[in-house]
């Protein structure tokens, strides 16, 4: 059913005009303010505006991501981009589709009004910014009618969860939109912002960039401290920013800090506010305990069956609903067991990653425990290394999965259909190799790539060692899957 429009609702009355002044400044002196288009750009802020002017081919653009990830921020700076390349400010207009004045307007008449703002050349484009598209009413059946009647613009929208998608994706957007995912900072991100960037060779694939990175013998600064703290923070970029501005600043402080600004921007909206408005759900707080529930089971295999029995009065199909709502709002993932049939898979369970750790702490309200509690760092540490994999994932869409099989398990399994990598996660390269050699004996495709992966470890090559397991420094391996992620971005936007 179509949103009623608002009563008071005139294109050029006096109320819209004045919103449609605030939310686009650049109108009147041809700068977007340095508070909303900082001057630290991550990849897709320094891109993302040459794939909208050249629109080759024809596609809009949806950015999707976690909350505080600085989804709108790349959008403004693409905003002074575009601006900065010729196009008239004019015809450059942002709509946040959440302003109470906007929610009520049917989103076809909100463009056909800035399109007449901003002129009725047709051969000239409007450039749009839908800030929380997924606000607007039928948003995406109005997609698909700018898109196939050809109206002239282009289209920039952004969301902080999938779940209002619910299966309409599949039907509008094919050949109409691309999907851009913005994950959390990258710990390569994050070392550039402290001007502690460091060179590697970045091939086509994963599995040819460790090649690469092995070959040319890649010699690392002690980062320990620095990836201690990206953990703690998260790659959200407020708090990374905030780190940066007093590099000195006391870890207990640090860790608290993210904790609550996590806590209120990134868990409660989502569950208050994001998956309810998505799905109707009647007792967030349900939701809540399902997230802090699986807070406490981090990197460990999912039994819905024991976290109904914890969580009274909780039947499984509800649970499942509500894992998949949570996957949906760039909260948690799962990744399912490498096997050889989706039976094997389903029977052996899937392992429960957050998109940031740093999210999963301030879900659990854990305080400073972290610090002093080497066993909860080492799943932050897996934790650390699931996230930067499913951030390629999500770029090279290139499935990740673990393997378990009896009391063998290897943590992290990229599984690229010509060159598969696979990792076991440890403190000391003293950690049995045992699961590593099995899983290589079982499938062979994966020689010459099966990684022990731990902070202090050497760099050293599969064939060099008689078990033919390789060994990478997690801080190595961090850098090539985040380099890895960035390149394939940029490759996306090209």
């Amino acid at each position: 059913m179509a949103r009623r429009r608002s009563p008071t609702w005139t294109p050029r009355s006096e109320d819209y005009r004045q919103v449609f002044r605030e939310q686009n400044p650049w109108h009147t002196d041809g700068k977007v303010p340095k508070a909303l288009a900082m001057d630290v750009e991550r990849p897709l802020g320094s891109d993302l505006w040459r794939r909208l002017k050249s629109n080759e081919p024809r596609r809009f653009q949806l950015v999707l991501g976690p909350r505080r990830v600085g989804k709108t921020t790349c959008l403004y700076q693409s905003v002074q981009h575009l601006i900065n390349d010729g196009i008239a400010p004019h015809r450059v207009w942002w709509l946040r589709l959440d302003h109470p004045l906007l929610m009520d307007i049917d989103l076809g008449e909100l463009v056909r009004t800035v399109i007449s703002f901003g002129g009725d050349a047709s051969d000239s484009r409007c450039f749009i910014f839908l800030d929380e598209l997924t606000y607007a009413e039928r948003w995406d059946q109005w997609l698909k009618t700018f898109h196939d009647e050809q109206w002239p613009i282009q289209v920039a929208g952004s969301s902080s969860s999938t779940a209002v998608f619910r299966g309409r994706r599949t039907e509008s957007g094919v050949g109409r939109w691309d999907e851009q995912y913005l994950a959390p900072y990258l710990f390569s991100e994050f070392l550039d912002l402290l001007n502690q960037s460091v060179h590697l060779p970045i091939e086509n694939v994963l599995a040819h960039t460790l090649d690469a990175c092995l070959d040319s013998n890649v010699r690392l600064p002690d980062l320990d401290s620095m990836r201690r703290m990206f953990i703690l923070t998260g790659g959200f970029p407020e708090l990374i920013l905030g780190f940066v501005r007093d590099i000195n600043a006391d870890e207990q402080f640090v860790l608290l800090h993210s904790q609550r600004t996590l806590r209120t921007d990134a868990v409660e909206r989502a569950i208050y506010k994001d998956i309810p408005q998505a799905f109707g759900i009647d007792n967030p707080m349900v939701l809540e305990r399902v997230l802090y529930t699986l807070a406490g089971q981090v990197t460990g295999i999912l039994s819905p069956s024991s976290i109904c029995r914890s969580i009274n009065g909780l039947s499984q199909p509800t649970f499942d609903k509500y894992l998949s709502y949570l996957s949906q709002a760039f909260l948690v993932f799962t990744l399912p067991n490498y096997a050889g049939s989706e039976e094997t898979r389903q029977r052996r369970g899937r392992k429960l990653y957050f998109v940031d750790g740093a999210v999963r702490n301030a879900a659990l309200q854990r305080g400073i425990a972290p610090l002093s509690d080497p066993a909860e760092m080492g799943l932050l540490m897996e934790n650390l290394v699931a996230g930067h994999l499913h951030a390629l994932s999500r770029q090279s869409h290139v499935q990740v999965y673990h393997w378990r099989d009896g009391r063998d398990e290897v943590d992290l399994v990229y599984d690229h259909p010509t060159s598969p990598v696979a990792f076991e996660l440890c403190s000391s390269t003293r950690h049995s190799r045992r699961a590593l050699i099995r899983f290589r004996e079982q499938f062979p495709r994966f020689r010459d790539h099966c990684f022990l992966v731990a902070p202090t470890a050497t760099a050293t090559r599969p064939e060099d060692n008689p078990d033919g397991i390789g060994t990478l420094p997690l801080d190595l391996a961090l850098l090539a899957i985040g380099r890895q992620a960035e390149q394939y971005l940029q490759q996306g936007l090209a």
